[in-house]
């Protein structure tokens, strides 16, 4: 399952996905959606169901973060995988559809502490990207592809852009 439309899906699934779903919430928002949830209140999901949940830059738009990692955790499969990404250093784009909606920036460490309190400790990595000119540049409005490769690929520590979290969920029920 992916979160609001399928290009991550598509691009690595490398044909070894069987079945894809889509989930939106609200309702008209995602490309190609076959469920409707609030991640936040979706006991309508069945328990057990997915291998693969990708979310990426979603969590900063639900308020109840706690219940939402919840209910990654009960529909993935055992054995089965969240990919999440989240806005590290950010600006909130006010002309955007969903800035009214924006709750949260954060850490690597806000990270581990909210996966690894529901997931298996050993099954969560966490880490960030980003470093000083590429956060500059993101906030000055600079594109991708006005930095070199070199500027991309340097990670500070200090200086989180987009933090990426790996949880597995184990195989124990």
């Amino acid at each position: 399952m992916e979160v609001g439309e399928d290009v991550y899906t598509r691009r690595f699934g490398s044909g070894g996905v069987s079945h894809l779903d889509v989930l939106e919430y609200p309702a008209g928002t995602g490309v190609g959606a076959t469920i409707v949830a609030d991640l936040a209140s979706a006991d309508h999901l069945p328990e057990a169901a997915f291998d693969c949940i990708i979310i990426t830059q979603t969590l900063q738009f639900i308020y109840d973060l706690d219940a939402a990692v919840s209910t990654l955790y009960r529909i993935l499969k055992p054995g089965g995988v969240a990919l999440v990404t989240v806005p590290g250093i950010s600006q909130v784009n006010r002309c955007d559809r969903w800035a009214d909606r924006w709750c949260w920036h954060f850490t690597t460490n806000s990270m581990a502490r909210l996966f690894g309190a529901r997931f298996p400790p050993d099954g969560v990595c966490v880490a960030a990207h980003g470093n000083v000119l590429t956060a500059a540049a993101f906030l000055y409005g600079v594109g991708r592809p006005e930095l070199t490769a070199a500027a991309l690929d340097h990670h500070d520590r200090d200086y989180e852009m987009v933090i990426t979290v790996r949880a597995e969920k184990g195989m124990d029920p």
